[in-house]
């Protein structure tokens, strides 16, 4: 098997500074690609990240962007096209995952869930689509969630993002198709990562009601894994599909 079966690609990872963004990051680099680091304000991991992928013989770049502003998104579409020359993989990751009760759910919190885990993806893909056409294999790769498929307490401006782009994932799967730029959706369940106030400061709530078959936890390597595989060679083949990685917290179709 190729073990750097990427080489020559060029991929754009969102919210790219920590846990399962940066593990995308680093397994996409260590699968031969060139890597856009994107983060929002955390821009020494962003950078922590970049010099990891260094220090691995790859090579990556930072671009700050906040991915529900189109004019921020078009700005990091042209410096990847300068720098880089081509962008052939998407990776959208950027989320937003706080918890509270509907009937306390501000508008403003239910907006920025929706803002930055479907419109980011609006954005980063129709911004990309010149440079993903152009490219012999793209892939777009949205990074749902368990609670997408099973609901939760105290996350609907949450799980409504990540249904929402389960479907974004079929319906772009359709028009990109006959352009040869695979569409899908990797849906992890409960994975161990680190919080902070950026997206969650605490343990989700839904985590005590899901139980996986593995009995463990899995880590952002499996995720990441999962991406490689569906942006590299094996995955030609595979688009509007919702990947389940979740250790058997729930068996769907």
């Amino acid at each position: 098997m190729d073990s750097a079966p990427l080489t020559g690609k060029v991929a754009l990872v969102t919210g790219a500074g920590r846990n399962i963004g940066r593990a995308i990051a680093l397994a996409l680099a260590d699968a031969g690609a060139k890597i856009a680091v994107n983060v929002r304000v955390s821009l020494d991991e962003g950078e922590k990240v970049v010099q990891e992928i260094a220090a691995r013989g790859g090579g990556a770049m930072l671009v700050a962007a906040d991915v529900s502003s189109r004019a921020d998104v078009d700005a990091m579409i042209a410096a990847i096209a300068k720098h880089f020359g081509r962008l052939d993989i998407v990776v959208n990751n950027a989320a937003v995952r706080k918890e509270a009760a509907f009937a306390d759910l501000d508008y403003v919190d239910w907006r920025a869930a929706q803002a930055v885990c479907v419109d980011g993806a609006f954005h980063c893909v129709q911004a990309a689509l010149p440079l993903l056409r152009a490219s012999d294999a793209a892939a777009v790769i949205n990074i749902g969630g368990l609670t997408a498929q099973t609901g939760a307490t105290n996350r609907a401006h949450v799980v409504t993002a990540k249904a929402a782009l389960g479907g974004l994932t079929r319906a772009l799967a359709h028009e990109l198709g006959p352009h040869g730029i695979t569409v899908n959706c990797v849906s992890p369940g409960m994975v161990d990562t680190a919080r902070s106030s950026a997206s969650a400061e605490f343990e989700p709530a839904h985590h005590a009601h899901h139980r996986p078959l593995l009995a463990r936890r899995g880590d952002p390597d499996e995720i990441a894994s999962a991406v490689v595989w569906l942006a590299g060679p094996g995955g030609r083949f595979t688009t509007g599909q919702t990947l389940h990685i979740n250790g058997g917290a729930y068996l769907g179709g």
